[in-house]
């Protein structure tokens, strides 16, 4: 069903009665030509890409619990591409293309709201490196802005802009087609598509194991639903992926962390843009429903839980309050936490795993959400014709051997 005024009107003088379900929800087949473990925002893309980029549409999705109850609905919802290096600016450039034209191919709004970052310049030393990272940017053709402290303050009202201040605010650099996106409708718009297409979504499927092959290549999986035979595999699934890896036989740069994340009460618009400060690692921003939108630092011991410690939310709430002191009135009205793969060099890991047969798209760290869209298109090529897409190329595992690393977080000055 093409979603549109039309079919809204329909389907109120219907009661409803016209809608169906936006997607099917198949019994697993005992074969598939390509599997993809992991039914959160990236295996979602990986399979609406495989079908429509290059006609593989005998593919399923496998779940082990439901869509986006994962990193995909646990996020900031923050969508930009203001890396520093060519590799990183070139990857989440073309993810941020994608994003801004999603809503229209997928036939669903993802609700992009292109309202601008700022990250904000706290002493000399970040207005030199901002002036540095907004210039790279720049020569990477990607729109970056340099702002000064009255210019911040405009955008920002609300800032805490007192010379006196811990963390004075000095200038700052923007992007202004980053922004925020809903990331449930993100996966629910891939899902629905590639299901369209006839991807079947399996959800409630948990993976037990892989089947081999005589010469040690993948040749299926095992499930809390049965054994699933496929030609190729692909491991879109976040903080587990190291589980996964072992699972297979082989070892990930992969540790996983809690990210935490809250939101405020709604209250009426005050921050039209979001705000992200390197000095204190809170950004910030209001979503559609009013709630002031919180994150900041990572848990630092590894963890599979989704909550996240007590001594984090104390941090990003001091922080957020150095920064916007009048948020101190606020209540709080839910905190929440995913797990977050973090590779040694903050950037992912794309392609070929030593299995063979066995692909793998992981390591985004806290930046797997805005990476959504090219994360499913590179894993879906290397699916699709056993090559890494030339994106792709400089975030194979092979680089921890070959040392060529890109520390994109160590460069920038902060955590990506």
């Amino acid at each position: 069903m093409k979603y549109s005024a039309l079919a809204l009107v329909r389907g109120a003088l219907s009661g409803g009665r016209s809608w169906g379900p936006a997607w099917r929800n198949p019994e697993p087949k005992p074969r598939y030509q390509v599997l993809i473990i992991g039914g959160g925002g990236h295996g979602l893309a990986t399979a609406y890409y495989l079908a429509r980029n290059h006609g593989v549409r005998d593919v399923a999705v496998i779940e082990r619990g439901w869509l986006g109850g994962g990193n995909t609905g646990r996020n900031t919802t923050i969508v930009r591409s203001n890396y520093l290096f060519p590799e990183s600016a070139r990857l989440y450039d073309f993810s941020l293309k994608l994003y801004e034209s999603l809503s229209r191919e997928l036939n669903f709004n993802i609700m992009l709201s292109q309202r601008g970052l700022i990250l904000l310049a706290h002493s000399r030393h970040d207005l030199e490196s901002m002036s540095r990272w907004a210039n790279a940017m720049q020569m990477n053709g990607i729109d970056a802005q340099l702002l000064t402290r009255d210019q911040v303050a405009e955008r920002a009202p609300l800032l805490e802009m007192s010379p006196e201040a811990r963390f004075p605010v000095l200038g700052g650099f923007l992007q202004r087609r980053a922004g925020t996106a809903r990331h449930d409708a993100v996966a629910w718009g891939y899902a629905r598509a590639a299901d369209s297409l006839g991807v079947d979504i399996i959800q409630n499927c948990e993976v037990t194991g892989f089947s081999r092959a005589a010469d040690g290549a993948v040749s299926g999986v095992l499930t809390s639903r049965g054994a699933i035979a496929a030609e190729r595999i692909g491991i879109a699934a976040a903080g587990h992926s190291s589980v996964l890896a072992k699972l297979a036989g082989f070892a990930l740069p992969v540790t996983s962390y809690a990210l935490q994340a809250m939101v405020s009460e709604p209250v009426k618009p005050a921050l039209d843009t979001v705000v992200l400060s390197p000095g204190t690692g809170a950004y910030v921003s209001q979503s559609d429903k009013g709630e002031m939108v919180l994150g900041a630092s990572l848990d630092l011991f590894p963890s599979y839980a989704q909550r996240g410690s007590f001594a984090i939310t104390q941090s990003i709430l001091a922080a957020t309050l150095a920064i916007f002191p009048a948020f101190s009135r606020l209540r709080l009205l839910r905190q929440w936490a995913g797990i977050v793969d973090v590779v040694h060099d903050s950037s992912p890991i794309i392609g070929a795993t030593p299995v063979p047969n066995l692909y793998i798209n992981c390591g985004w760290g806290t930046g797997g959400f805005k990476g959504i869209p090219v994360g499913g298109w590179t894993l879906a090529h290397a699916l699709a014709t056993g090559r890494s897409h030339e994106l792709a190329e400089p975030f194979q595992l092979s680089r921890f051997m070959s040392g060529r690393l890109i520390d994109e977080a160590a460069a920038a000055g902060i955590a990506h």
